[in-house]
């Protein structure tokens, strides 16, 4: 796949899938979630399985990131799951997602230059 066969605004390169269980979830704000996560900038996908409370996402990176989503999640009366194994994954997730951000604006640079001359040295 390249960067024209998804969403404006994802790249191939930064595209992340996540998965979390979630807690307070209802028929009422379950369309409204996934309506308002669908349309944040950097969203591929989303869905939500309601026989196992999980929800299905991917984005990317260097655009979204799981606090906005679990901000927005709050704002609809739900949230992650306080389980451990949620609580782990949600913080990997994260850590991954700062470490792709980070190298999307870090600027490389090659130092291919010849050694100027230590003071001191003598010139032949």
């Amino acid at each position: 796949m390249n960067d024209l066969d998804h969403r404006p605004g994802v790249k191939e390169i930064n595209l992340v899938r996540r998965n979390l269980k979630l807690e307070g979830v209802t028929e009422d704000n379950r369309e409204a979630i996934i309506l308002e996560i669908d349309t944040l900038v950097g969203v591929e996908s989303v869905s939500f399985d309601a026989s196992t409370a999980t929800i299905n996402m991917a984005y990317d990176a260097t655009h979204c990131d799981l606090d906005g989503i679990e901000a927005l999640l709050q704002a609809h009366g739900a949230d992650t799951s306080q389980g451990l194994w949620t609580k782990i994954k949600e913080g990997y997730y994260k850590f991954v997602d700062q470490n792709i951000k980070d190298n999307d604006e870090h600027d490389p640079h090659c130092c291919n230059a010849m050694p100027k001359a230590l003071p001191g040295s003598r010139k032949k």
